[in-house]
């Protein structure tokens, strides 16, 4: 079902407005190319599968050590397994840069905490500043 008018220009809206304020994160987040590289997807299920060999031996051995050690071995394996691929020479983004505004104020200032930055976002947002940089 295609959509309506309203909600393309809705979207277009949104769009331009996640490029405008949190460009960033779409450089980031928007770029994820680049083929998996099968050899270190099935390498990182093998080690998953000897990692779960090894909890189940920890627990048959009733040896807790054996299944942290298993557990470990079980994490690394899907972390290698889903791990981005990594890119040669690629510091480009494909998505477009927006022109910052010279109103908005520097994305991480000098004092306060993640959070402290995130609820100061959030109540700029509610408040309908528009400045949520």
């Amino acid at each position: 079902m295609p959509l309506s008018e309203q909600e393309q220009r809705l979207l277009e809206e949104m769009e331009r407005s996640l490029y405008n304020n949190d460009s960033d994160f779409v450089a980031t987040v928007g770029n994820r190319g680049g083929r998996p590289n099968y050899t270190l997807v099935v390498v990182g299920v093998l080690g998953a599968l000897v990692g779960i060999a090894v909890i189940v031996a920890g627990v048959i051995f009733r040896q807790p050590l054996i299944g942290v050690a298993g557990f470990v071995v079980m994490l690394a394996g899907v972390l290698f397994a889903i791990a981005p691929p990594k890119r040669k020479g690629a510091s480009t983004s494909a998505m477009p840069s927006a022109p910052r505004s010279s109103t908005s104020r520097p994305p991480h200032p000098a004092k306060g905490g993640l959070m402290d930055r995130l609820n100061d976002r959030w109540d700029r947002r509610q408040d309908g500043d528009g400045r949520d940089a």
